[in-house]
This record gives C-alpha cells, sequence and structure tokens, in this order.
C-alpha cells in the first residue's frame, strides 16, 4: 500500500499555493510574480544541492519518487496494519516514513514475513526493511544494519493447561517458531545453559530447527497467528519468539515461561555497501541521540 509522507504533501501543498497566487496576479502584478519565482527558484536550487549530497543508491530512491520498505502487518507497537484502511502504524513504519520525508519521497509499505524480507530486499522489490529484524553476525553477512533502534528479549508462551513454567517443563516438548527466525537456536542456548539439555551437539553455526530432536523438537510457521492457532489445537506446547511479539498472544490462560534470554537488537536492514545503508545509520544515531526513538517507544507502548 503506498503512503504519502508528510513532507510529500506539504511540499505538494506548497505548489498549489504558487500557482494559484500567480494565476491570481495575472499580468499586471509581474513585480510580485517575479518575486514569488525567485524564491521558487531559490527553493528548488536549495533542492538540488541538498539532492547532490545524495550517493548514488539514494539518489536512485529520490529519482523513483517512493521508499520502498519491508514491515510486518501483525506486530502490535512496532508495525500494524489496520484491516479496514489499509494503513500501517507502529514504531517502524514512523521510522520509515521520517526516512522517506528526509529524502523528500512517499513511502511505499510491502508485507513482509521472517521468510520472505531478506529475499525481497535481494531482488530489489523493496529498498530497506523494518520488521524486528534482528542484527546477527551472520546476517551482517549478507545485508547493512543500522544502529540498533530496539532492544528485545526471547521468551516462550505456553498454555497454562499444560503446566509448563520454565524451560526445564519444555523438554521433550514441541515448539513452533516463525521461519527463517532464530529463536530456535536462542531456545536451545538458553536450554544448555540452564543446564536442561546437553549440549555436547550443539553448534550454532550449523543448528537447524527442522532437524533438531535433541531434547526438544521444532515446528515452522509462516507467521505468528498460525504459531498461536497450534498453540491452542496443542499441536505444539510453546510459542517461540520476541518477547515484545509474544505480547500480542498474551490472552487468558495462556502465560510466559520464567525465563528471557538472547537479546535481540533489531536494526534497519539495506543492500550491503550502499550508501543508502549509510544515510540510515546516520538518522538512526540522530535519532537516538535527541529522544526521538524513545519518544516513539513510549507512543506506541513499547516501553
Amino acid at each position: 500500500m503506498k503512503k504519502i509522507s508528510r513532507r510529500s504533501f506539504v511540499k505538494a501543498a506548497g505548489s498549489a499555493a504558487v500557482l494559484s497566487m500567480l494565476a491570481a496576479c495575472g499580468g499586471s502584478s509581474s513585480s510580485t510574480a517575479a518575486s514569488t519565482a525567485s524564491t521558487a527558484a531559490s527553493t528548488a536550487g536549495a533542492s538540488s544541492a541538498a539532492a547532490a549530497s545524495f550517493g548514488p543508491d539514494t539518489q536512485a530512491i529520490v529519482d523513483r519518487g517512493v521508499l520502498k520498505v519491508g514491515v510486518k502487518n501483525a506486530v502490535q507497537g512496532f508495525s500494524f496494519q489496520d484491516t479496514l484502511t489499509g494503513e500501517y502504524k507502529g514504531l517502524e513504519d514512523s521510522l520509515a516514513e521520517m526516512i522517506a520525508e528526509h529524502l523528500g519521497v512517499d513511502v511505499e509499505f510491502t508485507t513482509v514475513t521472517a521468510a520472505t524480507r531478506g529475499e525481497l530486499l535481494d531482488s530489489g522489490d523493496i529498498d530497506a526493511v523494518l520488521a524486528t529484524f534482528t542484527i546477527t553476525e551472520e546476517r551482517k553477512k549478507s545485508w547493512d544494519f543500522t544502529t540498533p533502534y530496539y532492544t528485545d528479549y526471547v521468551s516462550v508462551l505456553v498454555e497454562d493447561s499444560n503446566g509448563i513454567k520454565d524451560l526445564a517443563g519444555l523438554k521433550d516438548k514441541v515448539v513452533g517458531v516463525s521461519s527463517g527466525s532464530t529463536s530456535a537456536r536462542a531456545l536451545v542456548k538458553a536450554m544448555i545453559d540452564a543446564g536442561v539439555l546437553d549440549g555436547a551437539n550443539f553448534d550454532a553455526d550449523t543448528f537447524n530447527a527442522d532437524t533438531w530432536k535433541e531434547g526438544i523438537s521444532f515446528r515452522q510457521y509462516d507467521d505468528y497467528p498460525a504459531i498461536s492457532t497450534a498453540l491452542s489445537a496443542n499441536e505444539i506446547q510453546g510459542f517461540c519468539v520476541d518477547k515484545s511479539i509474544l505480547a500480542i498472544y498474551k490472552t487468558d490462560g495462556r502465560s510466559y515461561v520464567d525465563a528471557e534470554f538472547s537479546p535481540q537488537e533489531y536494526g534497519i536492514a539495506t543492500k550491503k555497501d550502499s550508501d543508502f545503508s549509510t544515510l540510515c545509520d546516520e538518522l538512526v544515531q540522530g535519532w537516538l541521540a535527541d529522544g526521538t526513538v524513545e519518544s516513539l517507544i513510549k507512543e506506541n507502548g513499547l516501553s
């Protein structure tokens, strides 16, 4: 869905006002028209100077007139799409809109999942990902990430009726995770660190959620609602992901296990070695320093 940034709206409104003034003046007010034209030319010159400071990757976005951003559509506080209006609202949507405003372009949101966000970025269908994308050393080999704008922790949601209270209670159970996420690996490591599992055969670099069967097994799903449904049906006995995401699905009769682990730092992902990556990081660092990010975190109920 395409959304017009506030800056683009203001620019459009300003242009309309100038045209209206010129039309009203007619040929008899040449001095006023000349003054207006001079102001417009000065503004255009300033815009050109600003554009000249962009690198080629960023300039390509400016020339296109649209910043294409991959976001999630069902994560309250971060990015949630209203099913009636189609509008997206959350911390990550706001950050995307602010980047678009800085560039003077519109923003277009594409709904992504943990499994599709990297592919869409690689293919050029989107310019950036703001989708609770955890920064890892492995992922940094494929994409650039900005300075983290939020830090979360992984946990596990369970049905109270199963009597699971802690990591030990998950032993020999089946846990649901999102395809393409790092949650399963984080949970196994946490259980090993807690002495619940034997870590002799655990290798973080080669870990595979589909094949791991030592003391716990996993089932992968394409989206979070599917995991929640599977938990209700007892197809799985745990729902593992970042706690801020789990909060949406913590309804009556469900609880978190008594454990938070594996800090998850979220960053904006962009194409490797892109000058747009540098711009995004500079913007995030500035918004962190001046309190803008903290204000958005509070505004969206994430603190």
